[in-house]
């Protein structure tokens, strides 16, 4: 059994220079596929050196087709029996790779996730290896001293001879803050302690997560028309078939590069397309436990989901109705408590 580890990337070349670095050193050799959705800076040469002393199929599209048509694509031509999917500003842990085959080999029929961590220190780099700064943060970058620099940066050779000085910089969650952190938290939590859930798939991650190559492909792949929220339509329908949701200690970093991120309570293009291929109450209510967590959108408190089983056990009371929004409206007016904090059992 093999593994193929896709990358998607567009125009991070600096930080998918890195990302091949630290898939040339694992512990368990893949053949890799890197899907250039795009790109207008250096990608194409970054590809071409690491090609040319690994196993590295490139694969560019002149025009930027999203995401999930650029994982489709890696997919395709990768000959791995095993898919892990990674992001291309996102260092993988030396044992990425091994730990996702060993859970696919110990259990077939898995959708496997890993541990999604964050380096903060890189955000106002354009190259962390360099430490030259992108657009907008040069008086920040000037500021610093050769020290705090020196800390900052990630290094290929770090990353080649002492990746624990890199792992040590990382923090739980794929991006920083609160909220990213405790939905870490509570997604892996789940996937370890409740594997009867009905909700795994919401637990799914868009980056360190493998399956198998087959079950993928016969899936369809992940949505043509989503660009957020893909990796959980998809390991929806996965479960659907049959396969099940499981954790890895598996580790990877994401090299943090803006404020902020794309965050699916603003972006609201995927819920429709989601719902629209998925009415279900507990799509429909998982906007409120991202809510849940957040700092600055919290629900009042008896409203609040905090647990995957427990948003489980609220979408069980609630038929599908037409559109979301009518879904948490009835939840929303509900009377409490009767919903609201339903006992969770392990």
């Amino acid at each position: 059994m093999k593994a193929t580890v896709v990358i998607r990337s567009r125009n991070e070349a600096d930080r998918l220079r890195l990302t091949l670095a630290s898939l040339s050193c694992q512990t368990e050799a893949a053949q890799i596929v890197v899907v250039d959705d795009g790109s207008t800076d250096h990608t194409a040469p970054v590809v071409a050196e690491a090609a040319r002393t690994g196993d590295v199929v490139a694969i560019r599209h002149e025009t930027a087709l999203g995401r999930s048509a650029a994982a489709n694509a890696g997919a395709r031509q990768a000959d791995g029996d095993v898919l892990i999917f990674l992001d291309g500003d996102t260092l993988a842990g030396p044992d990425l790779v091994a730990d996702h085959m060993a859970r696919h080999r110990a259990s077939p029929g898995l959708v496997v996730r890993g541990e999604t961590y964050h380096i903060r220190c890189t955000r106002p780099f354009l190259d962390p290896e360099a430490g030259t700064p992108r657009r907008g943060e040069e008086e920040r970058v000037a500021r610093m001293s050769a020290e705090e620099r020196a800390r900052s940066v990630v290094t290929r050779e770090q990353i080649r001879h002492d990746f624990a000085a890199v792992a040590r910089r990382g923090q739980p969650g794929v991006y920083p803050g609160y909220g990213p952190r405790k939905l870490f938290e509570l997604e892996m939590a789940a996937l370890r302690d409740d594997a009867d859930c009905g909700v795994l798939w919401a637990a799914a991650s868009g980056s360190n997560q493998s399956v198998g190559r087959a079950a993928f492909l016969e899936s369809g792949g992940f949505h043509p028309d989503l660009t957020i929220n893909e990796h959980r339509e998809l390991s929806l329908r996965l479960c659907q078939a049959g396969l099940r949701m499981a954790a890895s200690a598996a580790r990877t970093y994401h090299l943090i590069h803006r404020s902020g991120w794309r965050d699916p309570l603003d972006d609201k293009d995927w819920e429709g397309i989601f719902y629209a291929a998925h009415p279900r109450a507990d799509v429909a209510l998982l906007p409120l436990l991202w809510q849940s967590l957040s700092d600055e959108k919290a629900l009042a408190e008896p409203l609040r989901i905090s647990s995957l089983a427990q948003l489980a056990a609220i979408a069980a009371d609630y038929p599908s109705l037409p559109r979301p929004e009518a879904v948490r409206a009835a939840y929303m007016a509900a009377p409490r408590p009767s919903f609201a904090r339903k006992p969770v059992h392990p």
